[in-house]
C-alpha cells in the first residue's frame, strides 16, 4: 500500500475556503450596489477590495509552507 498524503495541511485548506468565501462575498457586495451601473461605494470600492483580498489570501494559502508531518 502506498501512503498518500494531501498536498496541503489543514491550515492551508481552511485558508483556501476562507479566500473563496471572501471572493464570493466581494461579488455579492458589488451586486448589491443600488446606484445605477454599480457606481456607488459598494460597487467601486468595498466589493473589489474584499474580492482582491480573497485572491491574495488564495495565493498565500497555496504558497504557505505546510508543517512536515
Amino acid at each position: 500500500m502506498s501512503n498518500t498524503s494531501f498536498p496541503f495541511s489543514k491550515k492551508n485548506y481552511r485558508l483556501l475556503f476562507l479566500g473563496m468565501g471572501l471572493i464570493v462575498l466581494g461579488f455579492v457586495i458589488m451586486g448589491m450596489d443600488t446606484t445605477p451601473h454599480g457606481n456607488g461605494i459598494m460597487g467601486l470600492t468595498l466589493g473589489p477590495v474584499i474580492t482582491l483580498s480573497g485572491f491574495i489570501l488564495e495565493f498565500y494559502a497555496i504558497f504557505a509552507k505546510s508543517p512536515k508531518s
